[in-house]
């Protein structure tokens, strides 16, 4: 089965795409985390919010996009982005906007969709007595979710967090797609074809997903645990 199989190709490639292909998509991937978990918690704010407008401009938002597919909102984004700012900013043109800008806003505006919820589950975890005892002390709302609740939110909810962010790590690959973005499966695409060895480069990305999702899984589990003991 494996007579034909080229070791060597890897051997020359294995640097270069780890260097280049997945150094972009993990910068891509951490990027994204960090902004989805902020754009999400406002979210989950928002839909626990007393206020229904602000209540169902959140939900909205939450419900519309976890149904739509990934793929189609990085096209969105990728080929509406640069008009959109143009229309903000006023200008006769689209704007230049990079492939990793697109791709970055995609990711944070899609996962904010999701750790939204994540973070929902872990406000409402947080019993009622601790806010209104904070709301006793003199906190205002912004000053008792600050130091009451969403500390204890996100420590409940972490390993989801990072759960999704392993989530995230592989939805990255889509933006394959839009074929200007040098992340590790385009990068690994474009030496395949150069060479002719489409099997043994996706093979390559495929083991490389596989070791790096498995072992951030585990760890993930370890955390968990850790904190279950903890408390």
């Amino acid at each position: 089965m494996f007579s034909n199989f080229d070791f060597d190709i890897i051997q020359r490639s294995w640097f270069y795409l780890i260097t280049t292909g997945l150094k972009f998509t993990l910068v891509l991937t951490i990027s994204a985390m960090v902004g989805g978990i902020i754009l999400g918690t406002l979210l989950a704010m928002m839909r626990l919010s007393s206020n229904k407008p602000l209540s169902f401009v959140a939900t909205t938002y939450v419900n519309l996009i976890r149904s739509v597919p990934l793929v189609l909102v990085i096209f969105w984004f990728y080929f509406l982005v640069p008009f959109i700012g143009a229309w903000v900013i006023g200008a006769s043109e689209p704007i230049q906007v990079g492939a990793f800008q697109s791709a970055l806003i995609t990711f944070i505006l899609f996962e904010a969709a999701y750790y939204c919820e994540i973070m929902r589950s872990g406000i409402q975890s947080i019993p009622r007595g601790q806010v209104f005892a904070g709301y006793a002390i003199g906190m205002n709302y912004w000053q008792m979710m600050g130091n009451v609740v969403l500390p204890q939110a996100f420590r409940n909810v972490t390993p989801i967090l990072l759960t999704q962010t392993i989530v995230l790590f592989q939805d990255v690959s889509l933006v394959y797609v839009l074929g200007s973005v040098p992340d590790f499966v385009t990068s690994a695409s474009k030496i395949a074809q150069r060479d002719g060895r489409l099997v043994e480069m996706y093979l390559f990305v495929a083991v490389v997903y596989f070791v790096l999702s498995f072992v951030l899984s585990q760890t993930v589990k370890r955390f968990q645990h850790k904190i279950a003991i903890i408390r």
